[in-house]
């Protein structure tokens, strides 16, 4: 399984790359427009963009098998996860609790209360502000 993993990875970079350099390779739309003006392109059945030649033709393939690709790995990614047991918070180690005589006590001892505030003498009312 792993090697047919590498396999479509190496698949899927190859065709990555094809398709940069396919498109950096062909001509933009504004050099179609020169060759409307003198050409011999602009003469044909379908015009100077009718007809795909064979570079758009080779970056549809590359395209299609980029994307097939793609596939294959999101479904042997799943395949993978459910195989191996679930996902990465289940490989966690969990802490085990310390016990004896180097423990850190898990509960605070209790405090001493506090005393209580004096009750003053004087009303509220008669504080003068």
């Amino acid at each position: 399984m792993n090697m047919m993993f590498n396999l479509v990875v190496v698949v899927q970079v190859i065709s990555a790359l094809s398709i940069i350099a396919l498109v950096l390779l062909q001509h933009g739309k504004g050099a179609d427009m020169g060759a409307a003006f003198g050409s011999g392109a602009s003469g044909s059945l379908f015009g100077a963009t009718g007809s795909s030649n064979f570079m758009s033709k080779s970056t549809g393939v590359a395209a299609a098998i980029f994307f097939g690709a793609t596939l294959a790995l999101s479904l042997m990614a799943n395949q993978r996860a459910t195989t191996v047991g679930g996902g990465v918070m289940d490989k966690v180690v969990k802490p085990v609790p310390v016990t004896g005589a180097g423990a850190i006590p898990t509960t605070v001892p209790a405090a001493a209360p506090a005393a209580a505030a004096p009750v003053a003498s004087t009303p509220a009312g008669a504080i003068p502000k």
